[in-house]
């Protein structure tokens, strides 16, 4: 795991759940960690939490942000919506290394109907723990800005 960072948390009622096990596991990991909500199951809009998030890492406030949903497409969607937020949808943990070593993405979506409970945790690892590559890499990211 790297170095403790701030970590934004945001979801719907679909992806309640591993938002809460995400939670649970960087506190213990000291990480410091802002949970946007939503603070139940119940239905809900995941832009009203998600959008809140991804501004808090494009203003600095988190490092990065973990978002949310039945799938995360809408999610990464959202977060993509914001100026500054690279947001990857990751299923596995290659998918969430890359994100990293090629996007630099600052924010990662998981949709808990897509990926099991004990995946989690290695996904998230998997992306936290990545480094940039740069390179031909940032000309790309430079031209998405």
């Amino acid at each position: 795991m790297p170095a403790l960072a701030k970590i934004a948390l945001a979801s719907d009622h679909a992806g309640y759940n591993h938002k809460e096990q995400l939670k649970k596991y960087l506190d213990s990991k000291g990480h410091v960690v802002n949970d946007f909500g939503t603070h139940d199951a119940a239905s809900c809009d995941y832009p009203d939490f998600v959008r809140p998030a991804a501004e808090s890492v494009a203003e600095g406030t988190n490092d990065y942000g973990v978002v949310f949903g039945g799938s995360g497409n809408g999610e990464a969607i959202v977060a993509n919506k914001v100026k500054g937020i690279r947001c990857g949808v990751c299923w596995n943990e290659s998918s969430a290394r890359l994100t990293k070593e090629h996007n630099n993405a600052n924010i990662i979506s998981i949709g808990e109907r897509m990926v099991n409970a004990n995946e989690l945790i290695p996904i998230v690892e998997a992306w936290l723990s990545a480094e940039f590559e740069g390179g031909r890499h940032q000309r790309r990211i430079d031209k998405i800005e």
